[in-house]
């Protein structure tokens, strides 16, 4: 089992089908859901799962809800991002997540891995973002 860091393959598709919508107002809604070294996500990943995902004080199953940044271009690119998410006081161990698309059957967008187990006792367990631009924000389209 691994964690793959990938933009999901149906997610490339159901883009050209208008499935997403990532308009920080009117929407979908999307959220991030942890999950442990033992799962098996990547490009191949088609929606959220409950396999293998994290369990620990202060995180809930299916994970937490993120707050769009609205899509913008600069030059040839189009992207978008999220403010960063904040597990406060969590007790939880992850090697991964996966950012899916709540408001359409849970299909999923992306899998970002840590690059090993990330812990967290009693403490924030925070994800951040890259910076909303052209060449780092967490969503790019060149």
């Amino acid at each position: 089992m691994a964690i793959s860091q990938a933009m999901c393959t149906s997610f490339k598709k159901e883009l050209m089908e208008g499935t997403h919508n990532f308009k920080a107002s009117g929407g979908n809604s999307f959220k991030l859901a942890l999950y442990t070294s033992s799962a098996s996500l990547g490009a191949t990943t088609t929606a959220y799962s409950s396999t293998n995902e994290a369990s620990g004080t202060n995180y809930t199953a299916t994970g937490a809800a993120l707050t769009n940044v609205n899509p913008t271009t600069s030059g040839t690119t189009a992207f978008t991002d999220f403010a960063d998410l904040t597990f406060s006081n969590a007790t939880i161990t992850a090697n991964g997540c996966l950012i899916y698309n709540d408001t359409n059957s849970d299909k999923a967008v992306c899998v970002l891995a840590f690059g090993g187990d990330k812990t967290s006792t009693a403490g924030d367990f925070t994800i951040q973002f890259p910076t909303a631009d052209a060449s780092n924000a967490i969503i790019r389209i060149a």
